[in-house]
């Protein structure tokens, strides 16, 4: 059996790996879009690196647009087989293709009005909204713990990654010429004593494991301090100054952890009483449907669910849907705190909010997860004096700033606490995705310290035999 790395691989997006069988079958896990990569982002989403009609399965470890994006691309070509993920994974991904599918057409509609012979492959949706209908029916969902089968001589169970709402890690018995082989794909992993979901869970010994490793080379800020964080920068912005908060933050978990901690400052009478606005129609939905699977949230979170039926509402905080209440912000003078995606500032409403607020000095954009070193929100964090938004240079006059404890993804302490349950002397090889190189070379040397044998480092396409 071969396994071959198609996205993911010296880069945190476009996750996509393919294993094939001795008998030729092949299974995909992860179909993730490449966001954030400049200029070569849209070829990188055009060229898969495989025939999607020859891939028989897929298993899908999570929502995100970087690990489920191209699914409507991958049926359009072809793909026909089953897409196997867990119940809040299925439910989700819907609303993230749908939205996805969406803003391609409304972008490629835009553009049509600058199209030239040469640019109008590059203008062409990747997909549309009936090609994410089409892939729908194709989504199979499984729980927690329990053993299935994929296809004849493959079975896998998914466990709890705890990254963002309905996130399985992936492990696979497969049989070949009367052997089993046992494969482990982290997905991305989440921080143990998240302050919403559980923590990852431990899983049986594993012949190869995939692993991600956004933050192999560091440590995050103590998980308790967000919440006086938070608190500092309202105080310091829409207090003191009288300006306008705005935090990028992406709509599937960054949001909902974000709205429940300034729930928590309320319920502490320690939220000034200014407006709140959250301004993204997909951060509105999605956290609805995080709200269907209570379950999926620590025993802390259940208990405090007992006394506050949502812990992701609070008076001041109001919900922006239309374009035309979206724009009306800009004119609106006084202080406020605007949520808006997408996390890396890179598109969506958060980057008109950022144009139009950027070059005033009582404004602040602070960022709240992990930033693509190309995407907007990494070129304010490197300190850059004038940016280009929309065509147009402005002066970075507003302060910037992070919080760095609010991360989805675990870090170095993480990824080997989830490996603990492991004897690295049975791991053959342990492979190394979703990272950037200078990262992933430092946490390679971690685990080489910690007993594994052989971590490799692949690069797009790379392709390698398992025994």
């Amino acid at each position: 059996m071969k396994i071959a790395f198609h996205g993911a691989a010296q880069t945190v997006t476009g996750s996509k790996h393919l294993i094939t069988l001795k008998n030729g079958k092949k299974l995909l896990l992860d179909c993730g879009m490449f966001q954030g990569m400049g200029e070569e982002t849209a070829s990188l989403n055009r060229d898969f690196g495989f025939v999607s009609s020859e891939v028989d399965a897929m298993i899908l470890s999570h929502a995100h647009i970087d690990h489920s994006g191209l699914i409507p691309k991958l049926v359009a070509e072809g793909f026909q087989g089953k897409i196997f993920c867990s119940p809040a994974t299925k439910d989700l991904t819907r609303i993230l293709l749908l939205d996805s599918a969406e803003i391609q057409e409304s972008e490629a509609r835009f553009a049509e009005k600058k199209i030239t012979a040469s640019t109008h492959d590059v203008l062409k949706p990747l997909y549309t909204m009936e090609d994410v209908k089409q892939a729908l029916p194709l989504f199979v969902a499984k729980e927690y713990g329990d053993w299935f089968e994929v296809m004849e001589g493959v079975e896998c169970m998914f466990t709890d990654a705890g990254h963002i709402i309905g996130s399985q890690c992936v492990h696979l018995k497969i049989k070949e010429g009367g052997k089993d082989t046992r494969i482990t794909f982290s997905g991305d992993l989440g921080r143990y004593r998240d302050i919403i979901l559980r923590s990852p869970e431990v899983f049986p010994q594993a012949d190869y494991i995939i692993l991600e490793s956004t933050y192999g080379n560091s440590l995050h800020d103590n998980i308790t301090g967000t919440l006086e964080l938070l608190e500092h920068w309202i105080n310091r912005v829409c207090v003191e100054r009288k300006g306008k908060l705005i935090l990028p933050a992406f709509s599937v978990g960054r949001t909902q952890e974000i709205l429940y901690f300034l729930n928590q400052l309320d319920l502490e009478n320690r939220l000034p009483k200014i407006p709140y606005f959250v301004d993204s129609p997909l951060s509105i939905e999605a956290t609805d449907m995080v709200k269907r699977y209570p379950q999926y949230f620590n025993k802390r979170i259940q208990n405090i669910m007992k006394s506050d039926e949502d812990p992701f509402m609070f008076p001041g905080l109001v919900y922006i849907k239309s374009v035309q209440e979206s724009k009306a912000l800009n004119y609106r003078n006084g202080p406020m705190v605007i949520i808006s995606a997408s996390g890396m500032a890179d598109a969506g409403r958060v980057k008109h909010h950022i144009s139009n607020n950027i070059e005033n000095s009582k404004n602040a954009i602070v960022m709240t997860g992990y930033c693509e070193p190309s995407s907007l929100g990494a070129r304010l964090l490197s300190g850059a004096k004038e940016v280009g938004i929309f065509g147009v240079e402005h002066q970075v006059n507003a302060e910037i700033g992070e919080i760095r404890s609010m991360s989805a993804h675990g870090d170095y302490e993480d990824l080997c606490q989830w490996l603990a349950c492991q004897d690295p002397r049975e791991v053959k090889k342990l492979f190394l995705v979703h990272g950037e190189p200078e990262v992933q070379q430092e946490f390679k040397k971690r685990l080489l310290k910690k007993g594994f044998q052989d971590v490799v480092i692949p690069t797009r396409h790379f392709e390698t035999g398992l025994e």
